[in-house]
């Protein structure tokens, strides 16, 4: 009897062990309803199939997405990577792109962007499904060739690791994607710019030993969630590092906008204010354009890029920002004077641009520390001595095509192809069965539709169709063209 016992107490521990668990039950995944579909349910429209998925991963693209076209400043970076022998894998340049021969699926989400509203909005629920959908779009098969295509008929591969090129993202969904992944069982890694941005951040100033602050401009949902000031702490504490670290948050209210030329935030077309602005207007509040501040600001007011009236006394009143030069400026100086309000002393070592589209505006944020420094007001320099000599912008992007690369190596990824890099881009658009009421003149959600969608419904509102000039803004394609070129030269060849 001993004996039959015991064979049975080892049978129970060999199962426990096949499940993954010592002795007991796997514990159940608690999966958001985005995560159970994309896994489980076979009727779903975000349903994977990874059953299917290939067994060597390879061969497969690189994926990348972001809530817009910000995202290709991740992709530009992990382009044009050299930081790495090929052969070796050893740091160090040897004249050879590190992803030579790779190739690539871009994923814009513009139809549901800005993510970083949807918190506000009480919708993180939603924009936790957004960043599955994703997810699910990069691992998935299928395509829309057209807005008004009811089933998606174009077939594109999968992919072999999901880039998360966009902060918000990042620090609502990184978490449910990668338990996506790991319940899948195929080997798909996933990752995000935050932890990148940190690191990066950290690795520079590591040998500093006075007090410090650390400036974080990214957008409200991402400022929200307190993901990159709680990564900074745990970071620090895992470092063992003594130095006292201030972290300024700012949210950069309208900048993401601004660069994907949103109507609502811009519209080149207009010279007077007008009622759907959704920018920062004249106020006391968080997001307000503060009198005070005009001077610090220093906004551009030609060729339209500042709206407003003119009161009979020549007062310019109704003040909207109106290009991303602008907004860039409006930000950043509120970030500096959010510091300098706060008391402290402590000099602004450097800024982490939170938001890919950030960098798009570097030269002008750039041009704003500068001003700054030499900013009069009343014989005063107020900002003078709470910006470093050497003050530097931290863009997660290369930190992040680095981390890309050492996941793709360490992982046994990489292709090692012959033939050239390839990008094949993606955006999503409205759905062509929407009614009008949903809809701008411009053709986009209109801004109570878009945050007014509840998760948990099968409901399509956006498609993902192939990039073409016909969807992509001209002024944002022009700065593509402009500060991507390697970007640029493998997506416009296929753009209609």
């Amino acid at each position: 009897m001993k004996l039959r016992i015991n064979a049975v107490i080892l049978l129970i521990c060999v199962a426990a062990a096949a499940t993954g668990c010592k002795g007991k039950a796997a514990a159940p995944v608690d999966n958001i309803p985005a995560v159970e579909k994309a896994l489980n349910d076979p009727q779903s429209p975000i349903y994977v199939g990874f059953g299917d998925y290939p067994d060597n991963l390879k061969g497969l693209p690189i994926g990348v997405f972001d809530s817009g076209t910000g995202g290709l400043t991740v992709l530009e970076k992990i382009l044009s990577l050299d930081n790495f022998d090929n052969i070796s894998g050893s740091e160090g340049s040897d004249g050879i792109l590190d992803f030579a021969g790779e190739h690539f699926i871009y994923l814009a989400d513009q139809a549901n962007m800005p993510y970083g509203v949807y918190d506000a909005c009480g919708k993180a629920d939603y924009l936790r499904e957004l960043v599955i959908k994703d997810a699910a779009f990069l691992t998935g098969t299928k395509y829309y060739e057209n807005a008004f295509q009811e089933t998606p008929t174009g077939t594109k591969p999968r992919v072999k690791i999901i880039v998360i090129a966009c902060n918000t993202a990042t620090a609502y969904g990184l978490k449910d994607v990668r338990s996506m992944l790991d319940q899948a069982g195929k080997g798909v890694k996933v990752i995000g710019v935050i932890n990148a941005g940190v690191n990066a951040v950290l690795d520079q100033l590591k040998d500093e030993t006075a007090p410090y602050a650390i400036g974080v401009l990214a957008t409200q949902g991402t400022i929200a969630s307190g993901a990159y000031e709680r990564t900074i702490r745990e970071s620090i504490t895992e470092r063992g590092l003594k130095t006292q670290v201030t972290v300024v948050n700012q949210s950069g209210y309208g900048f993401a906008e601004s660069v994907d030329s949103e109507p609502d935030y811009v519209n080149v077309y207009l010279n007077t204010p007008r009622e759907s602005y959704r920018g920062p207007k004249v106020g006391t509040g968080d997001a307000d354009l503060k009198e005070e501040l005009m001077g610090a600001y220093n906004f551009d007011y030609s060729e339209n890029r500042m709206l407003f009236n003119v009161d009979e006394n020549g007062i310019k009143t109704d003040l909207q920002l109106n290009s991303a030069i602008n907004y860039a400026r409006f930000n950043l100086v509120s970030l500096v004077e959010r510091h300098r309000a706060s008391g402290s002393s402590v000099p602004l070592k450097a800024v982490i641009l939170g938001c890919t589209h950030y960098p798009f505006l570097i030269e002008t944020l750039q041009q704003v520390i500068d001003e700054l420094r030499n900013y009069t007001k009343d014989g005063l320099k107020p900002y003078a001595h709470l910006i470093a000599n050497d003050f530097t912008f931290i863009d997660p992007a290369v930190y992040t095509a680095i981390e890309c690369y050492n996941t793709l190596r360490t992982d046994g990824n990489l292709a090692f192809n012959i033939e050239p890099m390839k990008v094949n881009g993606y955006i999503s658009v409205p759905s062509g069965s929407l009614s009008a009421d949903k809809l701008t003149p411009e053709g986009n959600l209109t801004y109570d539709f878009k945050y007014g969608r509840n998760a948990g419904t099968d409901e399509i509102t956006t498609k993902q169709v192939p990039f073409a000039k016909s969807n992509i803004d001209e002024t944002n394609l022009q700065r593509i063209e402009k500060l991507l070129p390697y970007s640029y030269s493998l997506i416009a060849p296929s753009m209609l």
